[in-house]
């Protein structure tokens, strides 16, 4: 049975727990502004001395992510738990991509990513060994189809994805992100790997999870979610994110084969 958190508020489970991995982007943020009753519930996890990890699925190195959230106004201290996908992904590119040629599939801005061997980036996709994908060119943000022909006749390669989620929402608008592209990748038989919530290497690089007691809280079933329970740490299901839409949540629980321990409209002490 999954608990309605609304009335009770997090305050009403946050001594059942030891460590939280909690979403930024649909919990903290929407891309746009930070929601301060999420902010309020890090300062009092804090108050109580509980550890928690800033978990996100975003294609940048971590310090990346944390001068973003200070700019848009999290405080310095919450921003030292901040843990990336691209965290995760250049550690593994460092120790095993690092000398071969790659051909970047996303924005401009995801550079950093890749800047101690940016040298090994081809322009040519034909003359790399494996694809890097971060995200879209900003030139094709909804155009599919470009990707599809891109990708053509390339599944001999592999593809590191460093962003699992398909999609996101910045303010009311909806994106497409790389894992929309790395599923078209494996559509016609690419191999990928991925970075990222729900596979297990982030968690095990965030934080020592070794018995202990853990929630992970999200507003991504397919990640969030399907992360925690890959892990069989508990879950708090966030409402009001990527599944806004969608109302009947034993039917959306039942669609994507999860278990959801609680679920509350948005992040609230």
């Amino acid at each position: 049975m999954t608990i309605n958190l609304d009335k009770k508020g997090f305050r009403s489970i946050s001594n059942d727990y030891e460590l939280f991995f909690i979403d930024i982007w649909g919990v903290l943020h929407n891309g746009v502004s930070l929601h301060q009753d999420a902010v309020r519930v890090l300062d009092n996890l804090k108050k109580q001395d509980k550890n928690y990890v800033l978990l996100t699925n975003a294609p940048r190195p971590n310090k990346t992510v944390i001068k973003f959230l200070i700019k848009m106004g999290l405080s310095s201290e919450h921003c030292e738990k901040v843990y990336t996908s691209g965290e995760a992904a250049l550690t593994q590119l460092n120790n095993f991509y690092k000398k071969s040629k790659f051909y970047h599939i996303g924005p401009p801005r995801d550079f950093d990513l890749f800047k101690s061997f940016e040298k090994n980036k081809v322009d040519n996709i034909d003359e790399c060994t494996f694809l890097l994908c971060t995200g879209l060119f900003d030139d094709y943000l909804n155009d599919l189809i470009y990707y599809k022909n891109l990708l053509k006749n390339k599944n001999n390669l592999k593809m590191i994805c460093t962003n699992p989620d398909l999609v996101v929402d910045r303010g009311e608008k909806r994106e497409y992100c790389a894992g929309t592209i790395a599923s078209i990748f494996e559509e016609i038989g690419g191999e990928v790997e991925y970075f990222g919530k729900p596979y297990p290497l982030v968690y095990t690089l965030s934080a020592k999870v070794e018995n202990k007691k853990i929630l992970c809280i999200g507003d991504n079933l397919n990640t969030d979610i399907k992360g925690a329970n890959n892990q069989n740490f508990s879950s708090l299901f966030i409402s009001s994110g990527i599944h806004k839409n969608e109302n009947n949540f034993d039917e959306l629980f039942k669609k994507y084969g999860l278990s959801v321990n609680y679920f509350q409209s948005s992040l609230k002490w």
